[in-house]
């Protein structure tokens, strides 16, 4: 499994407009996806900082969600951020709800 990590600045007195635009736009578009597993998305309580991490079957699909529906979705939300989004990926290597382990794999 593969996360891609999205850190954004909320604009301030946005934190409602961006939770009802990942509602009702973004995760409907995500899920349309190949290889889509999951996303978390987390607003400070100021609500002016946001990240969200989006689980991926492997690389490859999440590659191909950034090479092209993200910029969409960069789009929906730039009324609403301040600055670039910042986008780190990473392998996952452990996690109870998706039943991960790292030490299984390696055995």
């Amino acid at each position: 499994m593969f996360a891609r990590r999205v850190s954004i600045d909320l604009k301030p007195d946005n934190k409602a407009e961006f939770t009802d635009k990942l509602e009702k736009e973004i995760l409907p578009l995500l899920r349309k996806q190949k290889g889509f597993q999951d996303e978390i998305s987390f607003v400070t309580t100021a609500g002016r900082e946001a990240f969200a991490i989006s689980l991926w079957d492997n690389k490859e699909s999440a590659d191909i969600y950034h090479n092209g529906s993200y910029a969409e979705v960069t789009k929906l939300l730039s009324k609403m951020v301040d600055g670039t989004p910042q986008v780190k990926t990473f392998e996952v290597v452990n996690s109870t709800f998706h039943k991960i382990n790292a030490g299984l794999k390696a055995a």
